[in-house]
């Protein structure tokens, strides 16, 4: 098991390196999300356990496909963020990619999945 902050388990980073696709890819704090970990504010930093790129790390497997962009642990919990842009040509690209990464989620990574947000779980955040 991952040891985080004053020895406490990893649970997120547990998750990431359970997940074969993306387990080489996790990245402490935010820096997964560059170079968009400005756009995401956390109420206590000390929670957050790590991101990843999922969009980088899965995309020679997935080169057609589209592809969710980031998770981050926060709280024991996972977050999946998109960022992209805010309009409303968008959105069916947004719903494309939601319904991989819930496909993937299912198919691929079940200790992602299982470690999800209750709540609001997966966040579109604009980049304009």
């Amino acid at each position: 098991m991952s040891k985080g902050k004053k020895g406490k388990t990893n649970i997120f980073q547990d998750a990431v390196k359970n997940t074969p696709e993306i387990a080489n890819c996790y990245q402490v704090g935010l820096r997964g999300l560059s170079p968009y970990s400005q756009k995401v504010q956390l109420g206590d930093t000390s929670k957050c356990s790590g991101s990843v790129d999922i969009d980088a790390c899965t995309a020679a497997k997935y080169p057609q496909s589209n592809r969710w962009d980031y998770v981050l642990g926060y709280n024991d919990k996972a977050y999946f963020v998109e960022v992209h842009t805010a309009n409303t040509g968008e959105v069916s690209t947004v719903l494309r990619k939601l319904q991989w990464l819930k496909d993937w989620l299912n198919a691929q990574a079940p200790a992602l999945n299982k470690i999800k947000a209750d709540k609001n779980p997966f966040v579109w955040v604009q980049t304009n």
